[in-house]
């Protein structure tokens, strides 16, 4: 006879503390084992790159070495969900399921369906818990912001783990060589990934980084050091977003210092905020959420979008924006904004041509944060007010100095410091020009910017733009009214 078993699916929750699925399982007498899938339909949708894989492989070796003092560990699949899920249905008799619900894709949102009517035949039980705030199934904010407050002032999960008789089977879908000789690597520019690293971050950010987080959050070289960096624990499910809030306001430092901590605060909700969109309308990842901007004609350059992805623009904040993304993992989000804004309105491309390059090189790279701050930023909602970003305007504003250019554009390392934002002002007598290899402008900033401003707003003016934009607002904003007579 088979065996009685639960089964834990982890998705974006890789971590061992305020964790619901480990909650139920231990309260159960029934066995359970923890499993992830490695579906390669995923990890050959256009949004994955390798950095991600690797964060989401070490963050599950970290677990493992928690776990193993209890007999228990991580089990890894490299196949098809619904594959692995009929083998383990055919092995053992399973329970019940347990995950977090994910806002995640149209192909990750295909997967669960099929999950979600192979368990119902097989009269499994799929209890998925919300994640972060975020609901399922709603059809206004009028309650968002009051529930969302609830959420994170809750009591933690405080997850306790006891020893049980290890469950072995042979798996028939193990990690392939290719892919675990790329799993195993990681690169060191990157940010550490798992949950002993987040808790590092956030406990320096809170006793030492803190106080120049307000000053420096737009600067693209002292941010790295000021703001929180906790974004890829967060998109991975390292901590949780109550973890984060609880930690951080019950902190000595917060009292004393209650402004800058609020602004972090008000962030990880802006954060959910954006993914409780995503969730409500997944067509952000592709199509315009405003219908009325897919009618709007752009140029589609592939020379200047080859420029812009591989950071030879000839604007050096936006090369070196894009040169440290590419190495690192990580930019500002002025420095996103800005890149985002450069592309769709200086450049004329398209937002959708652009949008999987990005999520590729996001190591916390969010579905639901990801599609609507792109489309935001690019002036597709129709409701959100327009910003052009002057790559020259924004590099002297930020990086004063020059000093990220110049970490990250070598080509410019050693100009006059005058000349770093517009480089192409330099001559014979400043600088010895035939030694400069770094390209001029691909385009005439300012006249691009005033074409893209004149066709992005006489665009407002289109009739289903309109028509979407009282949609878009039923449903993504407040009712005022509704939450004064409530208060």
């Amino acid at each position: 006879m088979n065996q009685d078993l639960n089964i834990i699916w982890l998705k974006r929750d890789l971590r061992t503390q305020d964790h619901k699925s480990f909650e139920f399982c231990e309260k159960q007498n029934t066995n359970y084992i923890i499993i992830y899938i490695f579906e390669p339909s995923i990890l050959n949708y256009g949004d994955i790159s390798t950095r991600h894989l690797q964060f989401v492989y070490h963050s599950i070796l970290h677990m493992n070495s928690i776990l193993k003092v209890y007999n228990k560990e991580v089990l890894i699949f490299h196949e098809e969900a619904i594959n692995v899920f009929n083998f383990l249905s055919n092995k053992f008799l399973i329970k019940n399921v347990l995950s977090y619900q994910e806002t995640g894709i149209k192909i990750s949102w295909e997967r669960d369906l099929k999950i979600k009517n192979f368990l119902k035949y097989k009269n499994i039980n799929w209890n998925q818990f919300p994640r972060d705030g975020i609901m399922r199934g709603i059809s206004n904010r009028n309650n968002w912001d009051y529930n969302f407050y609830k959420f994170v002032n809750s009591d933690l999960t405080v997850n306790s783990f006891r020893e049980r008789k290890k469950i072995s089977f042979d798996n028939p879908f193990k990690i392939k060589k290719k892919l675990y000789e790329i799993l195993k690597q990681y690169p060191l520019q990157y940010q550490k990934p798992g949950e002993l690293y987040g808790w590092k971050y956030l406990v320096s950010f809170c006793e030492e980084r803190f106080d120049t987080y307000n000053i420096n959050i737009s600067k693209p070289k002292k941010s790295r050091l000021s703001c929180s960096r906790l974004s890829p624990f967060i998109s991975w499910g390292n901590l949780s977003i109550k973890q984060i809030f609880h930690y951080i306001k019950s902190h000595k430092n917060f009292n004393i210092y209650k402004r800058n901590f609020n602004s972090v605060l008000s962030r990880l909700k802006w954060n959910c905020h954006f993914i409780q969109k995503f969730e409500s309308e997944c067509d952000y990842e592709l199509k315009c959420v405003n219908r009325g901007y897919e009618s709007l004609v752009y140029s589609n350059n592939y020379e200047l979008l080859n420029k812009w992805k591989t950071g030879f623009t000839g604007f050096p904040l936006v090369d070196a924006s894009m040169r440290c993304l590419i190495h690192t993992g990580w930019i500002n989000f002025r420095m996103r904004a800005m890149l985002v804004s450069v592309l769709c309105h200086h450049f004329d491309c398209n937002w959708k041509l652009g949008v999987y390059h990005l999520s590729k090189l996001f190591l916390d790279y969010e579905p639901g944060i990801h599609y609507t701050q792109f489309q935001m930023q690019a002036g597709t909602t129709g409701i959100n007010t327009i910003r052009m970003y002057n790559p020259v305007k924004q590099s002297k504003d930020h990086d004063n100095d020059g000093s990220f250019i110049k970490d990250w554009v070598s080509e410019l390392s050693e100009i006059p410091d005058k000349f770093i934002h517009e480089p192409w002002k330099l001559t014979p007598i400043d600088y010895d020009i035939d030694k400069l290899t770094y390209p001029k402008p691909c385009i005439d900033i300012k006249k691009s910017a005033n074409i893209a401003r004149k066709k992005i707003w006489s665009h407002r003016k289109n009739n289903l733009v309109k028509l979407e934009n009282k949609r878009i607002i039923n449903l993504h904003t407040r009712n005022n009214e509704i939450i004064k007579k409530r208060n």
